[in-house]
């Protein structure tokens, strides 16, 4: 293990040890390992602080994304907006439904999807799917107007922005999958709200929309043995929304942290070489799920972290358009460079609520002392 790891998840389950144990045990105990009782607790707990009415506990972030354009009717022929600098997952389940990806170029400056670009594909897609990437909310009112005029749905890829916030032109607040149709979440182990295998939420207003995709989650059934549509495996296993559960409570005090390991990295590294520190619009508040810089000597700063026991990484370093598996839509290099050049030059440090003061001042020594010598 690094000395200092990218994720640190030993050090965030002995924050929580005692209460996570009982939780896991009273789930046992119970053995009610299906839809128990916890489930739907944590379903409500999670609505209320994403400040949607419905939670739909899934088995994964990609199931959330699978079901809520399963229950949107998209399907073969169709075409959903997705940005290219993002994780596979985002656009796996597009493909799924036999329906096809359409990459938009980002923004230069968060990585975000480009409102600019989106306009260019609007007329050709059934529902946009916006990445609120490393944490950050892209700009909703400028994505959500265009979808609203073209009369698609938006749904936000929330997975790594658990408790972000965006700022409305009326000065209202809204959290992160509360802002479109649908939200969806990932709890896998790393995120900021992180389970112990594999998890995931749809959030939604929507009482019809939350009704489909909840039976869609449970092979389509209405009683035990009526299935009303063709569904899928996908629920929440008790024993994870047990486990998330506990850690929801603590989860607003570590976006705080992070959000003050964010502010401790720029002061210290602001200047330093040829660093392009994360961007915060005034309206958008990130929760640092990555704290992702660019340099154009990325490849060379990796190595130099590693060899010096720090776990830095690379989020994401092939963009969609270019990854083999979507070779047949027939990108190319160039297509989008905007993109292209984040896939480049972006570099993830540690960041996580455990990470010490000391563990900050050790990567940015290390940082610096690399651009003293390139």
């Amino acid at each position: 293990m690094a000395r200092i790891p990218l994720v640190d998840l030993a050090a965030a389950y002995d924050r929580h040890r005692d209460a996570i144990d009982a939780a896991i045990r009273a789930v046992v105990e119970e053995t009610r390992f299906i839809l128990g009782r916890e489930v739907g607790e944590f379903e409500s707990e999670f609505a209320a602080f994403c400040g949607t009415t419905h939670a739909i506990g899934v088995a994964s972030g990609t199931a959330a994304i699978h079901l809520s354009l399963a229950a949107l009717g998209v399907g073969p022929g169709d075409e959903v907006a997705v940005p290219a600098h993002t994780f596979v997952a985002t656009a796996e389940p597009v493909s799924w439904l036999g329906a096809r990806p359409r990459f938009v170029e980002v923004d230069a400056e968060t990585g975000g999807m480009d409102p600019d670009a989106l306009k260019s594909v609007l007329d050709r897609v059934r529902a946009v799917l916006p990445v609120h990437l490393y944490g950050l909310p892209v700009d909703l009112t400028a994505i959500g107007a265009l979808a609203s005029a073209a009369g698609v749905p938006l749904i936000e890829d929330s997975a790594q922005a658990h408790g972000a916030e965006y700022v409305r032109d009326d000065g209202s607040v809204v959290r992160a999958g509360a802002y479109g149709r649908i939200g969806c979440f990932s709890f896998y182990p790393g995120k900021n709200l992180g389970a112990f295998g594999d998890a995931g939420a749809v959030t939604t207003s929507d009482p019809a929309l939350a009704e489909r995709i909840r039976r869609l989650s449970d092979h389509g059934r209405t009683s035990k043995y009526e299935h009303l549509t063709v569904g899928y495996a996908a629920r929440l296993d008790t024993v994870q929304a047990a486990v998330l559960a506990v850690k929801l409570g603590t989860l607003a005090e570590g976006n705080r942290r992070r959000r003050e390991l964010a502010a401790a990295y720029r002061s210290r590294l602001d200047g330093v070489g040829d660093l392009v520190l994360p961007a915060e619009p005034p309206n958008r508040r990130g929760v640092y799920h990555l704290f992702v810089l660019r340099t154009r000597y990325r490849d060379g700063l990796l190595a130099h972290l590693r060899e010096a026991g720090i776990g830095a990484g690379v989020h994401y370093p092939i963009p969609l358009h270019l990854q083999p598996a979507y070779a047949a839509l027939g990108y190319k290099p160039g297509d989008l460079p905007v993109t292209e050049a984040w896939a480049r030059e972006c570099l993830s440090l540690p960041i996580y609520p455990e990470l010490t003061e000391e563990q900050v001042e050790t990567v940015v020594a290390e940082v610096r002392g690399y651009f003293e010598r390139v």
